[in-house]
């Protein structure tokens, strides 16, 4: 029997940066690509597991001007990158499943193996799409396993030997191995079978955001990896626990899905130096603005110009999460951060990295911060933002990782040619003409 190896942290990268997309569309000379080719270079020379797209879907609102459709951006970094996975964010309410599967599937093989899907069911965009009303978040995500179980059965749809080498080298097709789905369900009816080759990972890695009790569901029974926001230690470890707990239940291998945290890191040589930064970063926050961000933390349905910044907010201020339409997991998590008795500047500065976690200190002071959770069993893969900023990427890659590595915690070297594979996920293998995961990883 082979030992499986140790557990170790991967590491993610967005792959966005400074200058910005329209910065660069302004100049002839320049690619919208341009920065994100470099920080894709930086990643592949740190040993950075993945590149990650996000995508927002509608103008102007939380920074979504300049977004660009993440899978054709992140498909052209395959192109630049050998070992790096790519990583889109792309939503099941407005997609089909059977492009999804086949845009997905193309990524996989453009890549050789790279290819993962961030499912989203979106909390914006719908007057782009129609109904003029978003879906209720149940609606959203019974939307969303119903895409999940069609495209997952629409990669699985090329059995065994399907595929095979002639004698003169060409492929053979068995068309008699390669099966239709019949789909018909709640919002789906799709016959299949999928037209595209078996792919290089049997199927994309599947890494699923959000963390309302309906995206907990939805994670626990598909999701490899899960994308969250969590800003305390003490958050963390009931979510782990709950989402683990739901997964088990539903007979899936221990220590899945992983768990994804975004690392808002402030860093500085010195500890001097990260007060100093923190001190700059905090006088430069808008605070009348940052009201208005805070209130759309808890779901846009309070008033907080007239609240008293150095004073906590009333508990009568929380809403019922189940009046709210998007973003649950957000307002549960400041819903408890006013339980805490967090003053309004408080949430206000905690709202600035929309309630992700959140560190300052020297790159030993964070990687203590991040050994912590890791050890603790709360954190799997790591997001490492910033590489486009040359002090940002000096920091990553001389200061943080080296000490991650230094200690076992990040791996030194990919492992592998796919994603699968560095993320630490188990191997897929069929069982009844699908794919399962066969170990445990926990």
């Amino acid at each position: 029997m082979t030992a499986r190896p140790p557990r170790t942290l991967a590491t993610i990268t967005g792959a966005g940066g400074t200058p910005g997309t329209y910065d660069l569309a302004i100049d002839p000379r320049r690619s919208t690509l341009d920065t994100a080719v470099e920080v894709a270079k930086r990643a592949e020379a740190a040993r950075i597991d993945a590149l990650f797209a996000a995508d927002l879907l509608t103008f102007g609102a939380q920074g979504a001007i300049g977004s660009q459709e993440p899978l054709i951006f992140i498909a052209a970094l395959s192109q630049v990158t050998r070992h790096t996975g790519l990583i889109a964010t792309v939503s099941t309410t407005f997609h089909h499943p059977f492009n999804l599967a086949r845009l997905f599937g193309t990524l996989d093989h453009v890549s050789n193996g790279r290819a993962a899907w961030n499912l989203v069911t979106s909390a914006i965009g719908e007057e782009n799409f129609g109904p003029d009303e978003l879906p209720s978040p149940e609606r959203r995500y019974a939307r969303a396993a119903e895409t999940l179980d069609v495209v997952n059965a629409l990669w699985d749809s090329w059995g065994d030997g399907a595929l095979t080498r002639g004698p003169d080298g060409h492929a053979v097709l068995d068309a008699t191995k390669v099966q239709p789905i019949d789909h018909r369900g709640e919002f789906f009816s799709v016959a299949g079978p999928l037209n595209i080759p078996p792919l290089p990972q049997g199927r994309p890695v599947q890494i699923q955001a959000g963390q309302s009790e309906a995206g907990i569901a939805l994670g626990a029974r598909y999701a490899e990896v899960v994308f969250t926001s969590l800003p305390t230690m003490e958050i963390a470890q009931n979510y782990t626990a709950t989402i683990r707990r739901q997964a088990a239940d539903l007979g899936r291998p221990g220590g899945l899905p992983l768990v994804f945290s975004s690392f808002h890191a402030t860093f500085g040589a010195t500890e001097a130096e990260v007060r100093a930064t923190v001190r700059d970063r905090h006088d430069a926050i808008d605070y009348d603005h940052g009201r208005v961000l805070v209130a759309d933390m808890l779901g846009g349905g309070v008033d907080l110009s007239e609240a008293a910044l150095d004073a906590p907010l009333p508990e009568n201020l929380i809403p019922d999460v189940r009046s709210i339409n998007r973003r649950r997991g957000r307002v549960e998590v400041f819903s408890d951060h006013i339980r805490r008795g967090l003053t309004l500047r408080e949430l206000i500065v905690a709202a600035q990295d929309t309630g992700h976690w959140t560190v300052a200190g020297t790159p030993e002071q964070l990687a203590d911060a991040v050994e912590e959770r890791f050890r603790a069993g709360v954190l799997d893969v790591l997001s490492l933002n910033g590489l486009a900023d040359d002090r940002q990427h000096d920091f990553i890659d001389n200061g943080l990782l080296p000490i991650l590595r230094s200690r076992g915690i990040v791996k030194p070297d990919y492992v592998g040619p796919t994603l699968r594979e560095n993320l630490g996920l188990p191997a897929l293998t069929r069982t009844d003409s699908t794919w399962g995961a066969d170990l445990d990883v926990g």
